[in-house]
Formats: C-alpha cells, structure tokens, sequence
C-alpha cells in the first residue's frame, strides 16, 4: 500500500469521528500553547530585563561604606549590616582605585534627600552629587532637552523626567531656577524618561556637583567624603577581575582584613548575570509544568488509538487478508496518531503566540516606562513545538499500532462489535 493510500485512509478516519477527533486534539493544544507562551514569554522576559538593567552599565562598579558578610558584600544589600554604614570613604580611596589596572573613570558620589521647592509647591527630592569631569563619562541614560554637567559648572543641576513633567502642576523647563536647601540652581538638562536611576537617571532625581550636594543635603557630609565611588572600567569583561583588585588595594590602604573590612564593592555586571539566572530557571520551570500537559494530551491520543484499533478490527483483517503487511499495518496507525500531534501542534502554536503576545501587552503596562516586555517567538521555537508534539502523537499510537499489527487476519475478520 503506497503512502499516499495510508495517509488518505488516515485522514478519513480522523474526519470520520470529528467529536472524538477534536476531544483528542484539543489536549495537545493546551500542552503546546502553554509551553509555547512560557516559553516566549519567558525570552521576552530575559530581554526586557535586559533592557531594564542596560542602564546598570556592564562596565561599572560601585564602591560603597559597610560590608555584610551574609553575602559577601556582593549582593544587594551590600553596605548593610555586619559593619559601619558611617560615610567614611574619602578622596583618598579615590586615588587608590584610579591606581587600579584596568579602570578608566573614578567618581566620588554624595547622595541625600532635601526639599526642592517651585513656586508656591514643595516637594522632597532625592539629591545626588556627582564629580562633572567624569559624570559625562559615566552616565548611561539620554537626555530629552539641554546638556549635561560640565566643569566649572555652578548651581547648575540635571534632573530626572518625572520630576520635570509630573511632579509639580506647572512642568520644569531648561534655565528655568529651582529652590533647594534653599539654594537656587538652574536647570541645564533633563533626563529620558528611564524608569530607574542605576545609570545615573533617576526619574524623580536631581544631579548636581559634589561640593554643592554637601550644602543642600540634609544629613551633614564632611569635605572630602562621599557616600559612594562609583568606577568605570576598561572592558566590561575585566570588571570581576578589577572589582576583586579594588578590594585587594583598598584593604591595605584603610586598614582593615577581611574581617575587620568596612566597605562594599559590587560589579553591576554581577547583578545582571544573578536576575538573568533567575529568570532563566524560572521560565525553565513553568515550561517543565507546562510539558506535563502535553504528557496528559499523549494519554489522551494512546486511549483514542486503542478505540480506534477495536473499533476497526474488520477493516484491518480486510486489508491484511489483501495482502497488508505488518509494517503497513503499523503506520496506518501511526500516521493517524502523528496528523493528531501536527494538528494539535499547529494549532497549539497560534493560541500560544496569541496568549504571548497579550500578556507582554499587559506586562508592558504593569512594567511602566523605561521598560518593555515583548515576547519572542523564534523559528527555533515554532519548530521544536511543531517537531515535539508530532513526536508525542507519533509515541502515543506506538503501543496501538503494534497491536493492530500484531493482529491475526482471520481472527479479526470474525470480530463482532
């Protein structure tokens, strides 16, 4: 029997019982639409996150005061606990790091909170200060409108988009004065709107030179001191290395060992690969969850070949009384089994994307601005979803079509239903 014949005789079959058809089908495009949709949402994820944290800069490195030793000083919550959180690093732990092999910019940074007034409004902002010779260096986010800081600059500030555009009734234009501590500034850049301020553009932040920060800044910081030190390095790929070194050069120079250390350094290239990671394992194991669905809609095609296999005892004693062949026999049925998988696989793709695609809609909302979530269907994955479900289909008539196989022409020939 050619194979043109068997597929016809397969495919009338399956239109012959369309309910039981369709009952079958549908549970392998549940199992393919979830994993299809966990998974793309999943990619969307890790880019989204990606962009999100492309603000952090590969290539940067902060330094701050205090050190945990619950994690080593490499996580988040470095700078707290398990040592002072006094501001204690100095312009001479900045000279120490530009001696550093491998870094290329070092900026000592005051960071605080203060009143900013417009008008008749108040409103408390956070208050960064930077060094202007390399801040322009180091910044990761774009402006909308004006410049940057620049040397030499004086009551000139840079603030982020939502205090600009949301903050106050009235928006906040180029050159127009501020009042903050009680100093007036004029504004000379506003940032894009980020949604984060790891790059150096906070949305409701306000830049300002160093010297000038310490006037206006709430808390007291001595001359001299900054609450963090934020270095850039050659080559985002040395920045484990040169963080490892900073510690190494700095511990000398503040006296102090490792257990008696007082300062945290973090490479943000770490960070990244730690929340990569984790939205890796997760989408992993939603799509672990999510395959189990397909196992549920393999039962579903098994118990249908079997019926099928009683229910067509005649017609195989027919056709292998004609001269059949075991073989022809087997992929009668495996060809039925396997139009179920590329059925249930195509459709199970489109729902998938469908779903996909609705949910980054919505994820995008819920992310807010500076941040997207699309979600990616790549031919890689269309593919594999196509290829896996045919394969359980195909699995799932093995245990049917061997039966009918197996069958005894003269015994099915006399099957009565």
């Amino acid at each position: 029997m050619k194979t043109y014949d068997t597929f016809r005789l397969s495919l009338s079959h399956v239109k012959k019982s369309k309910m039981r058809s369709w009952l079958t089908i549908i549970g392998i495009v549940i199992g393919v639409a979830a994993v299809v949709a966990i998974i793309s949402i999943g990619q969307g994820m890790q880019e989204s996150v990606a962009s999100r944290l492309g603000s952090l800069g590969a290539d940067l490195i902060t330094v701050t005061p205090g050190f945990s030793r619950a994690t080593g000083g490499g996580g988040f919550d470095g700078g707290r606990g398990g040592g002072s959180t006094s501001i204690n690093l100095t312009d001479k732990d900045v000279n120490v790091i530009k001696q550093v092999p491998g870094v290329l910019y070092v900026n000592g940074m005051v960071s605080g909170r203060s009143d900013m007034l417009l008008g008749t409004e108040k409103t408390s902002v956070s208050i960064t200060g930077v060094d202007p010779i390399v801040w322009r260096s180091m910044v990761t986010t774009q402006l909308e409108a004006g410049r940057y800081l620049q040397p030499g600059d004086s009551n000139a500030v840079v603030i982020g988009y939502s205090l600009a555009h949301e903050t106050f009734l009235q928006p906040i234009t180029l050159n127009r004065p501020v009042t903050i501590g009680g100093k007036t500034f004029k504004v000379v850049g506003i940032f894009v709107q980020s949604g984060g301020g790891f790059g150096g553009g906070g949305d409701n932040a306000v830049y300002m030179p160093a010297d000038y920060a310490r006037d206006v800044i709430t808390t007291t910081i001595p001359r001299n001191t900054f609450t963090s030190i934020m270095v850039k390095v050659t080559d985002p790929a040395l920045a484990n290395q040169v963080a490892a070194d900073i510690v190494t050069k700095l511990m000398p120079s503040r006296h102090v060992n490792p257990r008696t250390r007082d300062f945290t350094v973090t490479a943000f290239a770490v960070i990244q690969q730690q929340i990569t990671s984790v939205v890796q394992s997760i989408s992993l194991f939603l799509a672990a969850i999510a395959a189990v669905s397909l196992l549920v809609g393999a039962v579903g095609i098994a118990n249908t070949m079997f019926m099928s296999v009683m229910e067509r005892t005649r017609q195989i004693g027919l056709l292998k009384a004609l001269g059949a062949t075991d073989n022809e026999v087997m992929k009668l049925f495996l060809m039925e089994s396997g139009l179920f998988g590329f059925v249930g696989g195509m459709l199970g793709i489109f729902i998938g994307i469908l779903i996909s695609v609705l949910v980054s809609i919505v994820g995008g909302q819920a992310i807010g601005p500076g941040g997207t979530m699309n979600a990616v269907v790549t031919p890689q994955l269309v593919i594999f979803a196509l290829a896996f479900s045919i394969f359980v289909g195909i699995i799932s008539g093995v245990a049917p079509a061997r039966s009918a196989a197996k069958m005894n022409p003269v015994d099915a020939l006399r099957f009565e239903q």
